[in-house]
């Protein structure tokens, strides 16, 4: 059976050398390359999602692919997709960068300039592990092998528009139509989530901050199982620790949580820091907060721009979420959506604040009633997002959650309202 390879790299002239020397190994058959990171990780999960058995045997990393440096792209695929196999190619072979390499979960390294013998005989070893793993996964082993949950980052065009009350009713409507979800608190100087949820916790985001490998049982240590079952990574109560989280750090929390949880929801706040670009940047999903005012939108664009200046996220690759709609506003969706360049979400919030005030002020947002229309809507968006399970699902949930969830989940389904445009 011949070897699938895929090489990675970004560079022109590297591609030519590399695709040349594959294209001469025996039994190899190499695939067209990627450029970068984000075509790299996409096109990977498109073959997961049909079959493990779809996915390449073998990866070749090279050092300077982008956006995502090669080590933390590296780790995201041996998380991710465990059966491939990455070789990483580099001008520096020293032992240090070897044993790098090696901790952040490549099988191989090949030193620059290439050579045909060591090309060959990485490939080689590297294929047979791929295809003993796949063996063994097809025993039945219970190991990791999809193509991970899905991650939304919820961020604010600026600060008080809604994006922490956004994020927490995305991740329960997930959570109570059956997926296992997460929801993480990245507004490491200023986050709200233990506050509007009334947790008293110990441990942090921080926490993982210095762990170079986050096991299951280390991720089930730092997460707070909240009485909704949502499992809840905290912002520090202290926001000077929350410069402990870089964004390399960043990076392996949020793999290590998409490979645990079907659904991860991130409040990143209206602040951008290295870990809330991270996360942004590694989301399947990144939504954009905005109340329909003069003020705030110019932050949505200020915010797509930067975004983009720092190859963060493109604006066609963010969604708009328009939070206090109302119909008599200057300022409408449409609007919104040419002044940013960026998606706009087809569900809007309602300006409906009075529902709210009461499980705000008591730091229960999550016991906000199910006729309330500002729930509706966003468990609406939840809908629109894909991150709810199906009718069926949910229904079969309800009988072993009990009668009390049944109006919740009438709300997930996408429906129109007087005042949502959904």
């Amino acid at each position: 059976m011949p070897t699938r390879i895929l090489p990675a790299v970004g560079d022109a002239d590297a591609v030519r050398s590399i695709t040349t020397l594959l294209s001469q190994l025996p039994d190899a058959e190499p695939v067209a390359p990627v450029v970068d990171s984000t075509q790299l990780i996409d096109t990977l999960a498109r073959l997961a999602a049909e079959s493990v058995d779809e996915l390449p045997e073998v990866v070749v990393v090279h050092e300077r692919i982008g956006p995502v440096p090669a080590l933390e792209l590296i780790r995201e695929v041996a998380l991710r997709f465990p059966s491939v196999g990455v070789i990483l190619v580099t001008s520096d072979a020293s032992p240090g960068l070897f044993q790098a390499a090696m901790d952040y979960g490549a099988r191989g390294l090949v030193a620059l300039p290439l050579t045909y013998e060591e090309l060959a005989s990485r490939v080689q070893a590297v294929a047979q592990w791929s295809v003993g793993v796949r063996r063994h996964l097809g025993a039945g082993a219970d190991v990791f092998t999809g193509v991970g949950g899905t991650v939304v980052t919820v961020s604010g065009a600026k600060g008080g528009v809604g994006a922490t009350l956004t994020a927490i009713q995305l991740a329960l409507a997930a959570q109570v139509s059956g997926r296992s979800a997460a929801l993480v608190d990245m507004d490491l100087q200023t986050g709200d989530v233990a506050s509007y949820l009334d947790v008293q916790f110990r441990r942090s985001v921080v926490d993982l901050a210095t762990i170079t490998d986050i096991s299951p049982r280390v991720l089930a240590d730092a997460v707070f199982r909240h009485d909704t079952g949502l499992a809840l990574l905290l912002a520090p109560g202290e926001g000077e620790r929350g410069e402990d989280v870089t964004d390399r750090a960043a990076r392996q929390i949020v793999s290590a949580l998409r490979s645990r949880y079907e659904v991860v929801v991130i409040d990143c706040g209206a602040q951008l820091g290295g870990a809330g670009a991270a996360a942004v940047e590694m989301a399947d999903t990144a939504l954009l907060v905005t109340t329909p005012d003069v003020i705030a939108v110019r932050g949505a664009k200020r915010a797509v721009r930067m975004w983009d200046r720092l190859q963060i996220r493109k604006a066609e690759e963010t969604t708009i979420v328009v939070n206090r709609h109302t119909r008599g506003t200057e300022i409408q969706p449409p609007l919104i959506q040419k002044i940013t360049g960026t998606a706009v979400a087809a569900t809007t919030i309602p300006a409906h604040f009075k529902e709210l005030q009461a499980v705000v002020d008591a730091g229960r947002v999550h016991e906000l009633e199910s006729k309330s229309t500002v729930k509706q809507a966003l468990w609406g968006l939840a809908g629109e997002l894909g991150l709810v399970k199906a009718a069926e699902g949910a229904h079969k949930q309800g009988r072993l959650r009990g009668d009390r969830l049944r109006g919740d989940r009438g709300s997930v389904s996408l429906r129109r309202r007087k005042d949502g445009g959904g």
